[in-house]
């Protein structure tokens, strides 16, 4: 049986969380609960989206190599203009989103370790295309979030990379010798039938600053795992996003790029932002009835997931019925996983929940 996304065929419940002020500080709209979702109803009712949507109304990805200052730049960039900001998102993303009072165990996100791949990127597992598959998911389901958020409540957002330049690393890996052919095939085809159901950001910011660069300040960094990262393979990161990855994207999103200095003056980056007219891209060809369909999509978290599920033999992403089954059922006897949520096991019967 080829490895699915586990957390996602088999979700937990996560706890919506409204964003109920004025004041821009809240937390990300979600409607996992199924409580109070958007659906055809409300759309039939008048509820549309283009009335909320405002001049910082936009999705901006801020995109650089490893500890380029990407991630200081959107948060400030996401203070400065009033946005909600979204950290790169790791392997434990959605225990994050639903909740979990602590990370659960990487059986259930992902099988992968972005340490051990640092330690031994050749793993004879198949760690590094499990650990690139499972980060394109996370990457995706929060870009599905952002999307989420932007939509319903008018809010843009800021994300530290985006799973539109997620090939960037697969490129790498693959160039470096890390994963197979058959995996950058196998990849290629879940980007290309999932991607293409999301408008792309309005806005991508790069930090570029040289491989080499990079590569000191890992030497330097306080994380073990992080530097003996080769310098070839950084290398590999910043010649696949100037040669591939920026000209694509600046054909149907905005560009910007700065050096590491430039990057620091995050005021002078929102003037710069300021004067842009977004003027190219899908997004000015959507309407309610489009931004309807996407909220839809959005808001399904099962369905964003099942787009990247592809039934394909990989020694790398492979296990066993047994070993499947075991997983699951090890992951349903979790505390809060056996029973829906609101039912009232000591006398099996539903109750009702009040917050």
């Amino acid at each position: 049986m080829a490895l699915r996304a586990i957390r996602l065929v088999f979700p937990s419940v996560a706890t919506a969380v409204k964003t109920t002020n004025v004041v821009w500080k809240a937390s990300i709209h979600m409607t996992a609960a199924r409580k109070l979702e958007y659906g055809w109803w409300a759309y039939a009712l008048g509820e549309r989206t283009t009335p909320r949507l405002k001049q910082y109304s936009k999705i901006i990805s801020v995109d650089g190599n490893l500890a380029s200052g990407k991630g200081a730049l959107a948060q400030k960039l996401a203070d400065r203009l009033g946005m909600l900001y979204m950290a790169e998102p790791d392997t434990f993303y959605l225990d994050k989103m639903s909740g979990e009072k602590e990370p659960l165990l990487v059986d259930y996100n992902g099988m992968c370790s972005l340490e051990k791949f640092y330690v031994d990127p050749k793993a004879a597992d198949g760690n590094s295309y499990r650990l690139q598959l499972w980060m394109y998911i996370m990457r995706l389901m929060q870009y599905s979030d952002a999307l989420e958020h932007l939509l319903t409540t008018g809010q843009g957002v800021i994300l530290e990379r985006s799973p539109f330049s997620d090939m960037v690393f697969l490129d790498a890996m693959f160039e470096q010798g890390y994963i197979r052919k058959e995996c950058v095939q196998h990849y290629n085809e879940i980007k290309n039938i999932s991607i293409c159901e999301f408008l792309p950001p309005h806005l991508v910011v790069y930090v570029d600053v040289p491989a080499e660069e990079v590569h000191k300040k890992l030497k330097q960094s306080g994380k073990q795992h992080l530097q003996n990262v080769p310098l070839a393979y950084l290398k590999s990161i910043e010649d696949s996003y100037k040669k591939t990855f920026l000209p694509q994207i600046s054909e149907k999103s905005e560009l910007l790029v700065y050096d590491a200095t430039q990057a620091q003056d995050f005021e002078r980056v929102a003037e710069d932002i300021e004067y842009l007219k977004f003027d190219k891209g899908p997004w000015l060809e959507q309407d309610d009835v489009t931004y309807h369909h996407m909220r839809m999509l959005v808001e399904d978290k099962e369905k964003v997931a099942s787009l990247t599920h592809i039934p394909k033999f990989l020694p790398e992403i492979t296990i066993g019925a047994h070993d499947y089954d075991e997983k699951y059922y090890a992951f349903k006897s979790l505390p809060g996983k056996k029973y829906a949520r609101g039912y009232n096991a000591d006398i099996g019967d539903k109750s009702i929940w009040l917050k």
